[in-house]
């Protein structure tokens, strides 16, 4: 290897953002200097010219950028005819940001299990949530590839529910419908949604959102909700909030988005390198991928068998390895969530996985040096005297 074990302990990172702002710098600050040097910081032309560039990428007519992840639900379902008590389906194993605008809304957070191997709500774990209650689903595209969304727009079609795609973890993912139609993930529901958060596959600087839609009326709506409520300066039509994607952060975002299916690619290759890595190790099992959909790799995670998640955690810790386990509660067990709600089935899937998954370190700039010591030191827990589930 190129490197020593103890510099390859030093610069191993869940995601390095610093190696990738060197590698687009010039690109970074030129926009960054020009956006500074118009002076105009918010409503930009830097944030028309994203939006559109996004629109065109997506192949989607409406993008209305926004101030965050969290803040693009909660202006979705905004702008849906929901009343308080409407029971709104999440995933069971995802992130707090669905369930938590929700609630906020005085709308009614009903929790769905999950695939044990995608981890992700299928049309079979929303039905066994739904109600005559039920109004809308919020559907998250995790780790990096989509939902089974044939079956989930069918299913919700004949329930007359809204779709709403949570898909901040998933950006450029491409999905393919059984008849052979392509549609990029967040583009498939009756909103998009998607943060660009630091880490993100498409991010910034910062924070930042965006949603997206096919439907002319509730673009407007959304744009409206986004901006105080109001079509116009001063004449509010509609109680609203304030959230914006700054000008700076959308500059930053049109250089990123140029280089986004290279980032993707970059992933990829990562994972390609740890699938063949462990694939003899039966301590383990590495993220399967769905046909029906290409994945981005937000995150590699690990499904670690044999209550053995957390030992192999602190053995890659002492090694200076970094990993995360997303999640480690499911959401019907936080403590914000445990009494406001109607019950529903058992959600051993998710709790389940919560038990086992860990992420490993991936992003673009990951040398081979790097991703060799990764894949040794995770064999080597499992060759470990005293543990039973080794590599073959």
């Amino acid at each position: 290897m190129g490197n020593s074990v103890s510099e390859l302990q030093v610069n191993i990172q869940m995601v390095d953002l610093q190696r990738q702002y060197h590698r687009i710098q010039n690109e970074i600050d030129a926009a960054l200097l020009a956006t500074v040097e118009k002076g105009q910081f918010i409503n930009g032309p830097e944030v028309k010219s994203f939006a559109g560039k996004l629109a065109d990428y997506l192949d989607v007519p409406y993008v209305i950028p926004c101030a965050n992840g969290t803040d693009a639900l909660q202006i979705a379902l905004m702008a849906l005819t929901l009343k308080p008590g409407d029971e709104v389906i999440v995933p069971a194993f995802c992130y707090v940001a669905a369930a938590e605008v929700v609630a906020l809304l005085g709308l009614t957070p009903v929790w769905a299990d999950v695939d044990p191997d995608t981890f992700m709500v299928t049309a079979d774990t929303l039905a066994k949530a739904c109600s005559s209650r039920t109004k809308a689903i919020v559907v998250a595209h995790l780790f990096g590839q989509c939902c089974d969304m044939d079956s989930i727009l069918s299913f919700a079609s004949r329930q007359n529910l809204y779709v709403i795609e949570d898909n901040a973890q998933s950006m450029g993912a491409v999905y393919r419908f059984p008849g052979g139609q392509t549609r990029m993930a967040g583009t498939m529901g009756v909103i998009g949604t998607t943060s660009f958060f630091p880490s993100k596959p498409l991010a910034c600087y910062g924070d930042g959102g965006a949603m997206f839609t096919h439907d002319q009326q509730l673009a407007n709506t959304l744009r409206m909700i986004a901006n105080h409520g109001q079509q116009s300066k001063y004449h509010h039509q509609r109680v609203g909030c304030n959230s914006r994607l700054d000008s700076i952060q959308a500059a930053v975002l049109e250089v990123k988005l140029s280089h986004l299916d290279e980032f993707n690619k970059a992933r990829q290759k990562v994972a390609d390198r740890y699938d063949e890595g462990f694939k003899r190790c039966k301590g383990i099992k590495v993220p399967q991928r769905t046909a029906s959909s290409t994945h981005v790799f937000h995150q590699y995670t690990l499904q670690v068998n044999n209550g053995k998640r957390d030992a192999l955690q602190q053995f890659l810790k002492r090694r200076n390895i970094p990993s995360m386990v997303y999640y480690p509660l499911p959401l019907n067990e936080q403590h914000a969530f445990r009494q406001a709600f109607r019950p529903v089935e058992k959600l051993e899937v998710a709790s389940q996985l919560c038990k086992t998954v860990l992420s490993l370190p991936i992003h673009t700039e990951m040398r081979e040096d790097e991703i060799q010591y990764i894949i040794q030191q995770v064999n080597a827990f499992f060759e470990s005297d005293g543990l039973q589930a080794g590599c073959e």
